[in-house]
């Protein structure tokens, strides 16, 4: 009992602590007036998606290497397809074109990255951790380049109202302490129930943690797209899917070397797949629609159950 207690409990610090984090992130930047995609491609990206890097980091430390690359793989693809399905459900998914050439396609680029190193080596080492954390530095200049380009060509034009600085640096302490805590409750409780139960880390990394570290994603994507901030949804899972095998794999990677089964490489190679239908999805209308969405729900479905049935 007490191993759901953690489990139910490190969910909750989870999403409570994402939430708050967010908050204060979002407010600080949108003092620099930058656009929402540009805000759901970065701080948005990065907050929701620290329940990820402390899930994954904790279970490196701990020699839970399984469930580090599954909790990633699993998440990045529930963000793509339940995320995306579901905001595009409430409403067309719009995507900025710049976005659908650079951004999409290089999430796709290093998922491809990450299965060749996996499939070569049967494990992500420190250099291969070092290298994803330089690629993501790369990306972050990027981004922040886009972001001074928007300024300049704002100017003054766009006002935020924002909180007071002393609550939105609350927020953000208060928020990283939750997710932090919440984060080894999980890797915890997750890891003695898949034993009790028979059950791979694998499988638990691939639908129950993947499942409760995207739902800061889930939640902040569907507000995002029923307020019709679309370019923030989209941005928020492209950019959480960049961060999490660049950043999070990265960083758990340097401290420990994270192995890589076949399992890994199978779901990573679903991954890239079903990232190349929704890309497809979008080149021509450059936006998702209703059924589109309904589609990727159901093919996320047939995946989930597969996977049950192959643990």
């Amino acid at each position: 009992m007490l191993k759901y207690i953690l489990l139910v409990g490190g969910f909750f610090l989870l999403i409570k602590g994402a939430d708050l984090f967010v908050d204060g992130s979002s407010a600080a930047a949108k003092m620099l007036r930058v656009s929402p995609l540009i805000i759901g491609m970065t701080i948005v990206a990065m907050g929701t998606s620290l329940p990820e890097t402390s899930v994954s980091v904790s279970a490196a430390i701990v020699g839970k290497n399984e469930l580090a690359i599954s909790n990633v793989v699993g998440s990045n693809i529930f963000n793509l397809m339940v995320v995306c399905g579901m905001c595009a459900l409430l409403c067309p998914l719009k995507i900025d074109g710049e976005s659908l050439k650079r951004d999409f396609p290089f999430s796709i680029v290093i998922a491809g990255l990450l299965m060749l190193v996996g499939w070569l080596g049967w494990t992500v080492g420190r250099i291969d951790g070092i290298i994803m954390l330089l690629l993501f530095a790369g990306f972050l200049i990027i981004m922040i380049s886009s972001a001074k380009k928007q300024q300049t060509e704002n100017g003054g034009e766009d006002e935020y109202k924002a909180m007071p600085v002393w609550k939105l640096l609350l927020f953000i302490i208060i928020g990283m302490a939750a997710i932090a805590i919440g984060g080894k409750m999980v890797v915890s409780g997750a890891s003695d129930i898949a034993r009790r139960f028979g059950m791979s880390d694998n499988l638990i990394g691939m639908t129950i943690v993947a499942l409760g570290t995207s739902l800061p994603e889930l939640v902040t994507s569907v507000v995002a797209a029923k307020k019709n901030e679309v370019d923030m949804a989209l941005g928020n899972v492209i950019g959480s899917n960049i961060f999490n095998i660049l950043f999070v794999l990265g960083v758990a990677a340097a401290i420990h070397p994270v192995a890589f089964t076949m399992a890994n490489l199978v779901d990573t190679a679903v991954l890239i797949a079903m990232s190349g239908l929704v890309l497809l999805f979008c080149i021509r209308k450059k936006q998702l629609v209703r059924w589109q969405g309904a589609l990727m729900l159901i093919i996320y479905a047939g995946y989930t159950a597969y996977i049950i049935n192959r643990n």
